[in-house]
């Protein structure tokens, strides 16, 4: 089992048997395309994933199911510090024979979903693999759960030092802790005279 080397996540399906029954297992490793993820996190563009792949000829075409590994990196969204984070992903995709694709799309109403079609012997992984890891990668990634972030009055990392505080006076008393500020120079001034 191997991809095609001008397009690395498209699957060469050229050993698989025609004939419904028929079954290939396999692992593969691919680099990861571009923008696999969000803009918080993400696999890096050229990483290795790892695809266990079984592939099954069907009626209407061949049937791909498999798990994707890889590991995605971004930043705590409390610390940002950076984040690595391992998933493992499954997937399933039946790829049409061109023939029964073409009658597909004569027959379908409009509310179909897409129809993914073999490309001769290829089946193309890569927008299978961005529909099944991009969904899985948590909204906001975090270090760890308990991360307790930066401060919000001075940027501090709150994980270094857990006693990490600022003294805030309630504006409302500001002026009373004025008077007393006045007061106590008050006192200074007349013990020095």
């Amino acid at each position: 089992m191997h991809t095609d080397t001008r397009r690395p996540l498209a699957l060469d399906t050229k050993e698989l048997p025609r004939r419904p029954g028929g079954m290939l297992e396999g692992e593969v490793q691919v680099a990861a395309p571009e923008h696999f993820g969000t803009d918080v996190i993400s696999v890096p563009e050229g990483q290795l994933m790892t695809l266990r792949l079984r592939l099954e000829s069907v009626m209407e075409g061949i049937l791909v199911t498999g798990t994707v590994r890889a590991t995605a990196t971004g930043a705590c969204v409390r610390c940002l510090e950076p984040v690595d984070l391992p998933i493992e992903v499954p997937f399933q995709e039946l790829f049409a024979y061109a023939d029964r694709a073409a009658h597909h799309h004569q027959v379908e109403d409009g509310d179909e979903e897409d129809v993914h079609e073999l490309d001769g012997d290829l089946a193309d992984l890569e927008p299978v693999l961005r529909d099944a890891v991009v969904p899985a990668l948590p909204f906001q990634p975090v270090c760890r759960e308990d991360c307790p972030g930066l401060c919000s009055e001075c940027g501090a990392l709150l994980a270094d030092d857990p006693t990490h505080h600022h003294e805030v006076i309630d504006p409302r008393w500001s002026a009373l802790a004025q008077l007393a500020s006045d007061d106590n120079n008050t006192d200074y001034d007349e013990k020095r005279n």
